[in-house]
C-alpha cells in the first residue's frame, strides 16, 4: 500500500472510526496515536499496522516497566531471537545489568545505540508499535530515538495515552505525527453497544455519559444503572468498573484541581464567570490544568463548560457525603450570578424537611419556564414536589402535577416517572390520576413500555368520565398507528373519542380527536378526510392542545402532502412560536421537521438545513426517540448538503426505529436511505430498502400514495436493474390509486418514472415528451424540476441527440446551483463533462455553452430577458450577464442581428 494511503479515516471491523490525518501527515512514516484511557488506541494502532501489509512487531511495555533501565530494549531484542543483532544486543544489555554504573554511561550507551540500530536495519521490513509507549522507560526511548534516525524507512506507531501531544520532541522522532484518537460518535457506539440489547434512550444516555470514550461505555453498559427516577434527588452512582476508570482520570489532577470539578459537577450549567468567582485568581490555571487532562472543554463560544464525559461529574457529585454536598451549593448559591440557580443552590442546600425550600423551588420553577429555560423549571418543579410535606395533599399533588408537564415538554422521562408516582402515591382524584398518567404517557414517546398496562390502568381511572376516556383513547390511537401499524384500529379509536368527547362538550378534546381521524383517514385513502378535518379546523382553538397535535398542524402537513409548501410554512411558523413559547421539544422537534420539508420542497435549501439542523439538535440534546429527526436530516443534508452525512441520519433513523418498534419512522428512513442509495448509484441497495419500505406500508395499510412518495424511487431503481415489467406493474398501479384518489401532485414524478421505462425500451420521442410535460408541471418545486431535467438529459443522450442532452442538463445544473442543492448540481456538472460538445468543422461561429445557446435561443425567439428568466428559472441579471457574452463571443450588437444569426427556440 502507498505510504499516502496508509493513514486514513477508515471503519474497520469493531465499527469504530479510525485516526484521520490530515494532508500535512500523509507520507509520514512516524505516527503517535494518543488520547486517554479506554479511548481505543490499541485495537486503532493494531488495525494501521495490519493495513501496512507488512508483518508487524508489538512491543507492549507495562507500568512496571517504566522504572526498568532497557527494559523496552529487552522486548525488542527478545522478539527476534532469530537475528544475530538481536542476540548481540541481548547480551549486550545483560552485561549492563550485571555491572555497576547507569546504561547512560558514554561507552555503553553508545553501544546500545550502534546494535539496537543494526537490528533495526537487519530486521526483515515490517511495522513496529508500540502500545502503552507512555511507560515506555527513558533509556530505551533515548536509544530508539537515536537508531530511528539511522532507519527512516522504518514504519512506527505509537499509542500513548496522553489528552495532548507533549510539547517537546518525541522519541519517534522531529516528522513524527501526532494524531487524536477520536470519541465514538453515537452511531459507532450503538454498533459497539448491539450485543447488549439496550434500548435506544439507554445508548443515548450511555453516549452522554461516556464522552463517545470505548472503554466507559462498555462499563457503564455491562453494569446495571438506575435512571434518575428515584424518590430521593441524587444521581445514582456510576456502576463501579466506570468509577474504578473515571477515579483513573481525577487522579491525574490534584486535589484543589478535583474540588473546582466537583463545583461544576453540582451546577446545572457552569461557565467560567461562576468558577472564577469560586476559585479567584488561581481559576485560570486550574482549568486549564483540567483541559490538559481531558477532563474539561472549556473552550466553548458562550463561556460555559462541560466535562468531556458527563459521568466525570456524576462520580465527583456522588462522592460527597450529604452534608459536604449541601455546604457546597450553600457557596455556589453565594457565587451564581443568575437569580433561578441561587434559589436552586439555596434549595439543594437545605434541609429537606424545611417546607420554604419547596416553596423557594416551586417560584424558580415559574421563573425558569418563563424565560423557556425548560430543562431547569422541569428540575425545580420536580424538587417543589419531592420537598412538600405529605400533609399538604392538594399542594403536593398540584406542584407533582406541574412537574410531570414540565417533565413532559422537555422530553425528561426520568423526571416524569418520579413525579407521577407522587401523584398516583397519594389520594388523588380522577381528573388528577389520568392527568398525571397522560403526561407521563405524553413525555414516554416512543420509549413507553408495558403501553398495554399503562393504558388499561389509566382507562380504569377514568371510567365513567368520557373526556378523560376520549384523551386516552386519542394517545392510544398514536401508539396503535405508530407501534402496531395498524392506522384502521387507530382511526377507530379516534373515532370513539371524538364521539365520548363531544357527548361531554369537550371541545378541545374533540379537536384531538378529529385531527388524530383526519390524520389516519388521509393514511387509509378515505376520501372524507379533508372534511373531518375542516370539522376540527372550525372549532375552538385551545392552548391545552399541543401544538404538533392541533389541526393547523396536520393541515400544514397536507398542504405538503399536496405539494404546496409556501402555504405549509405560513401555517408552520407561527406554530413554530407557539412550540418554542411552551417549551414543548417534540412539538418543538415536529414543526421544526415540517418547515425543513416544506423548504426543500420550495427549493430554500439554507433555510431547510437550518430548520433541520436545530431539530436535529433539539432531539440529541432531549429523551426524544432520534428517528424522526433523522429521516428529516437524511433528506435535507442528501439533497442540499452530503450524501454521505445524510446516508450517516438514514442508517441511525433506520436502526432507532428498529429497537423502537416504530414502523411509521423505519418506513421514512428506510424510504430515506433508499433514495440517497439510488442517487449515489447504487441500486441494488436501493433495491433492498425500498423493497422493505413497499411491505411495511402494505403491512400498515397506507393507500395514499401522497404521503410517502417510495412509489417513483422504486420504480427508477427496477428500471436500472433491468426489471422492467416489475416497474410498469407498480406505475400503473399507482396512477391508478392516484387517480382515484385525486392526488394528481403524484402524478408528474411518476410520468418521470414511465419515461425512462419508455427510454430502457427505446422509446425516446416518447419519453423525452412525457419528461418535457412533467418537467412544466413541475415548475413551482425546483428539486423535482431539476430531477426531472436531468432525466430528461440521460434520456436525450441515449437517443443521440447530445445538443439537447446538454441543454436539459446545464438547465438542471443551473437550476440545483441557483438553488444551492449542491449534491444535486454535482451530480449535474458530472453529466455535463460527460456530454462536452465536440465543434464541428462546417461551424464557423465561437461555440456557445448549453446556457448561452438556450438563452440565445429564446432571446431569439422575442422572449424578454424576464420571461427567460422565469423560463430557465434563474435571475433577470443572469441573464443580462449571459447575452452580453453571447453578443460579444458572435460580434453582435442587438436582438435583430441574434434573430438572424440563431436559430429561435421553439415554443
Amino acid at each position: 500500500m502507498p505510504d499516502t494511503a496508509m493513514w486514513t479515516n477508515a471503519s474497520h471491523e469493531t465499527g469504530l472510526l479510525l485516526p484521520e490525518v490530515s494532508e500535512s501527515g500523509h507520507g509520514t512514516r512516524r505516527v503517535v496515536l494518543f488520547g486517554p484511557p479506554g479511548s481505543g488506541k490499541t485495537t486503532a494502532a493494531g488495525v494501521l499496522g495490519r493495513q501496512s501489509g507488512l508483518p508487524v512487531l508489538r512491543l507492549a511495555p507495562g507500568p512496571q516497566d517504566a522504572r526498568v533501565a532497557c527494559a523496552g530494549l529487552l522486548e525488542l531484542a527478545l522478539a527476534l531471537p532469530a537475528l544475530p543483532a538481536a542476540r548481540e544486543l541481548t547480551a549486550a544489555l545483560a552485561e549492563t545489568a550485571g555491572r555497576s554504573g547507569s546504561p547512560d554511561d558514554a561507552g555503553r550507551a553508545l553501544r546500545l545505540r550502534r546494535l539496537t540500530a543494526a537490528l533495526l536495519r537487519e530486521a526483515p521490513p515490517m511495522t513496529l508499535v508500540v502500545d502503552n509507549a507512555q511507560w515506555l522507560d527513558h533509556a530505551s526511548a533515548a536509544v530508539l530515538g537515536w537508531a530511528l534516525r539511522l532507519t527512516p524507512d522504518l514504519l512506527v506507531i505509537a499509542a500513548e495515552r496522553a489528552w495532548r501531544p507533549g510539547a517537546a520532541g518525541h522519541w519517534c522522532g522531529e516528522d513524527t505525527y501526532a494524531v487524536p484518537v477520536p470519541p465514538l460518535t453515537a452511531p459507532q457506539l450503538v454498533a459497539l453497544l448491539s450485543p447488549y440489547g439496550l434500548a435506544p434512550r439507554e445508548v443515548t444516555r450511555v453516549h452522554a455519559h461516556s464522552g463517545g470514550n470505548p472503554a466507559l461505555a462498555l462499563a457503564l453498559a455491562d453494569a446495571p444503572w438506575p435512571l434518575v427516577d428515584r424518590e430521593d434527588e441524587s444521581e445514582p452512582a456510576l456502576p463501579p468498573t466506570a468509577r474504578r476508570l473515571v477515579g483513573e482520570w481525577l487522579g491525574e489532577v490534584p486535589a484543589q484541581v478535583r474540588e473546582l470539578l466537583t463545583f461544576a459537577a453540582l451546577d446545572d450549567r457552569p461557565d467560567l464567570e461562576l468558577l472564577g468567582r469560586l476559585a479567584g485568581p488561581a481559576a485560570e490555571a486550574l482549568l486549564a490544568q483540567a483541559e490538559a487532562a481531558g477532563l474539561l472543554d472549556i473552550g466553548r463560544a458562550d463561556g460555559s463548560v462541560r466535562f468531556t464525559a458527563s459521568a466525570i461529574g456524576t462520580e465527583l457529585a456522588t462522592r460527597l457525603p450529604g452534608d459536604a454536598r449541601r455546604l457546597l451549593h450553600a457557596r455556589l448559591a453565594e457565587a451564581s450570578p443568575d437569580s433561578v440557580r441561587r434559589d436552586r443552590h439555596t434549595v439543594l442546600a437545605a434541609d429537606g424537611a424545611d417546607p420554604r425550600s419547596a416553596h423557594r423551588a416551586a417560584r424558580a420553577a415559574v421563573r425558569a419556564r418563563q424565560r423557556g429555560d425548560h430543562a431547569l423549571a422541569a428540575e425545580l418543579s420536580l424538587l417543589a414536589a419531592q420537598r412538600t410535606s405529605h400533609d399538604h395533599g392538594e399542594l403536593l399533588t398540584e406542584r407533582a402535577l406541574t412537574a410531570v408537564r414540565d417533565a413532559a415538554h422537555y422530553g425528561d422521562l426520568p423526571r416524569a416517572r418520579a413525579a407521577a408516582r407522587l401523584v398516583l402515591g397519594h389520594d388523588t382524584t380522577p381528573d388528577q390520576r389520568v392527568d398525571a398518567l397522560i403526561a407521563l404517557i405524553d413525555a414516554s414517546g416512543q420509549h413507553l413500555y408495558s403501553a398495554d398496562e399503562l393504558f388499561a390502568g389509566a382507562l380504569r381511572a377514568a371510567a365513567g368520565r368520557p373526556d378523560l376516556t376520549a384523551q386516552l383513547l386519542i394517545r392510544q390511537s398514536v401508539w396503535a398507528n405508530v407501534n402496531e401499524g395498524d392506522p384502521h384500529r387507530a382511526c377507530a379509536l379516534a373515532g370513539r373519542a371524538t364521539a365520548l368527547a363531544e357527548t361531554a362538550g369537550d371541545m378541545a378534546t374533540t379537536a384531538m380527536a378529529l385531527t388524530m381521524q383526519a390524520r389516519f383517514q388521509r393514511v387509509l385513502g378515505h376520501l372524507d378526510a379533508g372534511t373531518t378535518l375542516s370539522r376540527a379546523l372550525s372549532l375552538p382553538r385551545a392552548a391545552s392542545i399541543p401544538v404538533n397535535g392541533t389541526p393547523q398542524h396536520l393541515a400544514a402537513r397536507h398542504a405538503l402532502f399536496d405539494d404546496q409548501p409556501d402555504e405549509a410554512r405560513t401555517t408552520l411558523l407561527p406554530l413554530l412560536v407557539e412550540a418554542e413559547r411552551t417549551g414543548d421539544a417534540e412539538a418543538t422537534v415536529d414543526i421544526l421537521r415540517s418547515l425543513a420539508e416544506a423548504e426543500l420542497r420550495a427549493g430554500r435549501c439554507t433555510r431547510a438545513l437550518d430548520h433541520a439542523h436545530r431539530a436535529q439538535a433539539l432531539t440529541d440534546g432531549t429523551a426524544l426517540s432520534a428517528a424522526p429527526a433523522c429521516y428529516t436530516s437524511a433528506l435535507v443534508e442528501g439533497a442540499a448538503r452530503r450524501t454521505d452525512l445524510a446516508l450517516a441520519h438514514a442508517r441511525r433513523g433506520v436502526d432507532t426505529a428498529r429497537r423502537e418498534d416504530n414502523k411509521v419512522f423505519l418506513s421514512r428512513n428506510l424510504f430515506a436511505l433508499g433514495h440517497l442509495l439510488l442517487a449515489t448509484g447504487h441500486p441494488k441497495e436501493a433495491l433492498e430498502a425500498l423493497e422493505e419500505v413497499r411491505a411495511l406500508e402494505r403491512f400498515q395499510q397506507v393507500r395514499d400514495p401522497s404521503i410517502l412518495r417510495w412509489h417513483p424511487e422504486l420504480a427508477e431503481t427496477l428500471i436500472a436493474l433491468g426489471r422492467l415489467d416489475q416497474a410498469q406493474s407498480l406505475l400503473d398501479d399507482t396512477r391508478r390509486t392516484a387517480t382515484d384518489l385525486g392526488r394528481d401532485t403524484v402524478l408528474p414524478p411518476l410520468e418521470r418514472s414511465q419515461a425512462l421505462l419508455d427510454a430502457a425500451r427505446g422509446h425516446y420521442d416518447t419519453a423525452a415528451r412525457r419528461l418535457n410535460d412533467a418537467a412544466d408541471r413541475l415548475r413551482h418545486l425546483p428539486l423535482e424540476r431539476g430531477r426531472t431535467l436531468l432525466a430528461l438529459s440521460h434520456t436525450e443522450r441515449r437517443g443521440r441527440r447530445r445538443a439537447s442532452a446538454r441543454a436539459a442538463a446545464q438547465s438542471a445544473a443551473d437550476l440545483f446551483t441557483a438553488h444551492q442543492a449542491h449534491p444535486w448540481a454535482e451530480t449535474a456538472a458530472h453529466t455535463l463533462r460527460r456530454l462536452e460538445a465536440v465543434p464541428t468543422g462546417g461551424d464557423a461561429h465561437p461555440r456557445l455553452t448549453s446556457a448561452e445557446q438556450r438563452c440565445a435561443e429564446l432571446a431569439a425567439a422575442g422572449a424578454s430577458n424576464r420571461d427567460i428568466a422565469t423560463t430557465l428559472t434563474v435571475s433577470v441579471k443572469t441573464v443580462e450577464a449571459t447575452l452580453t457574452r453571447v453578443y460579444r463571443k458572435l460580434g453582435l450588437h442587438s436582438r435583430f442581428q441574434l434573430a438572424h444569426t440563431v436559430t429561435p427556440a421553439r415554443e
